[in-house]
C-alpha cells in the first residue's frame, strides 16, 4: 500500500531532525507547501529558529529529501566541508526510514539511537 505524502514527509523530518540535532546542530521546523507561490523550497529565518518549506505533491521523492537537508545545511549556516559531512550524515539516516507503514522494532531502534 502507498503511503500518503504527509505521512512520508512527517517521518522523513522526524528523522532529519533527530539525525542533526544528534550533531549537534540546530533543528529547524518543517512544512509544505511553501507560502511563497512558484518555488519548490523557502526558508524563513526568524530569532527562534529557521523554517523550511517544500513542495512535496508532485515531485520526486528524492527531489524533496534533497531539499530538506539543504534547508538543514542553510539553517544552520554551514560551509565546506563541514556542509559535505552534514549532508553525508543526513542522507545515512535517511536511507533505513520504511516506505511503507510498518515500522519493525529493528528500524524504530535504529532511529532512537
Amino acid at each position: 500500500m502507498q503511503q500518503s505524502p504527509s505521512i512520508r514527509f512527517a517521518r522523513t523530518v522526524q528523522v532529519l531532525g533527530a539525525a542533526a540535532r544528534a550533531l549537534g546542530l540546530e533543528v529547524p521546523g518543517f512544512r509544505s507547501p511553501p507560502r511563497l507561490v512558484g518555488v519548490q523550497r523557502s526558508i524563513k529565518r526568524a530569532p527562534g529558529g529557521s523554517t523550511i518549506a517544500v513542495v512535496v505533491r508532485g515531485r520526486p521523492w528524492a527531489a524533496v529529501q534533497a531539499d530538506l537537508i539543504e534547508g538543514v545545511v542553510a539553517a544552520n549556516g554551514l560551509q565546506p566541508p563541514a556542509a559535505d559531512r552534514v549532508r553525508t550524515e543526513l542522507w545515512a539516516a535517511l536511507e533505513p526510514v520504511p516506505l511503507h507503514d510498518e515500522v519493525t522494532e529493528e528500524t524504530a531502534a535504529s532511529h532512537a539511537a
